[in-house]
């Protein structure tokens, strides 16, 4: 006899990038599992294939999750462990003010939106009297890791910076980056005055994240102070939570 099947509830996400609306269900216990063991095994590529086959069972494999923006991933995956595991998540963080006390801290997950820099654009001039410069799409999971672009060495964001162009323009001229070969992109770059390539890299450095700033009392110094958390890896317990 077929045992019975319990039906699990819909609920609705809009994507930060785009607007878009996307309907969604909580994680089932199989997906919990699928993500357990690629946190486990600590390899990048084992959980990032994780993390796509999870999000897209969840979203009923309506959106092409491979090619969404990171911070899009982020958001989502938080809303959808919302509604799986409850709203309200306690977390363990460092009190700032001696660096070793640690105090428990309860954040309403719903409520946590991806956050846009002042000065994050993804249209950088280069040369102001050629109106020349690039426009810049937002990396994806196939094209970074989950960890953030600061601490990355030249030769990473280099490459990063070349799959990234979206365009090349002079003044009404435009050079879609689909049009370019790999070597003609390297060569502009490397071309490039180093003031340029710092430009385009604040790009990837202000790009919207997931991010929260929390209160935090010392429970033996009663200093308050605040403590940030910062994309998936703070969520989930794969880092410390960042010291504002």
């Amino acid at each position: 006899m077929a045992l019975p099947i319990i039906k699990t509830p819909t609920y609705e996400l809009t994507l930060p990038s785009q607007e878009l609306k996307v309907k969604f269900r909580p994680f089932l216990v199989k997906e919990e599992k699928i993500m357990l063991i690629a946190l486990e095994s600590g390899e990048e590529k084992e959980i990032t294939e994780a993390t796509k086959k999870v999000l897209g069972a969840c979203t009923f494999n309506k959106v092409d999750i491979a090619n969404l923006p990171t911070f899009d991933i982020e958001y989502m995956f938080l809303q959808i462990r919302a509604k799986s595991i409850g709203e309200i998540s306690k977390f363990k963080v460092i009190c700032p003010d001696d660096k070793s006390t640690y105090a428990e801290v309860e954040i309403d997950l719903s409520k946590i939106e991806v956050q846009v820099d002042d000065e994050h654009t993804n249209k950088v001039v280069i040369d102001e009297q050629r109106q020349l410069g690039v426009v810049l799409k937002y990396p994806t999971m196939a094209m970074i890791n989950r960890d953030s672009l600061k601490d990355a060495d030249y030769d990473t964001v280099f490459d990063l910076m070349l799959s990234c162009v979206h365009e090349i323009f002079e003044g009404e001229k435009i050079y879609p980056g689909v049009d370019t070969t790999k070597e003609e992109m390297k060569e502009f770059f490397e071309k490039l005055p180093q003031g340029a390539f710092d430009k385009i890299r604040k790009f990837f450095d202000t790009m919207p994240r997931l991010r929260h700033e929390q209160e935090v009392t010392n429970p033996k110094t009663g200093v308050k102070s605040k403590v940030t958390f910062e994309g998936l890896n703070d969520f989930f317990g794969l880092a410390s939570p960042i010291i504002a």
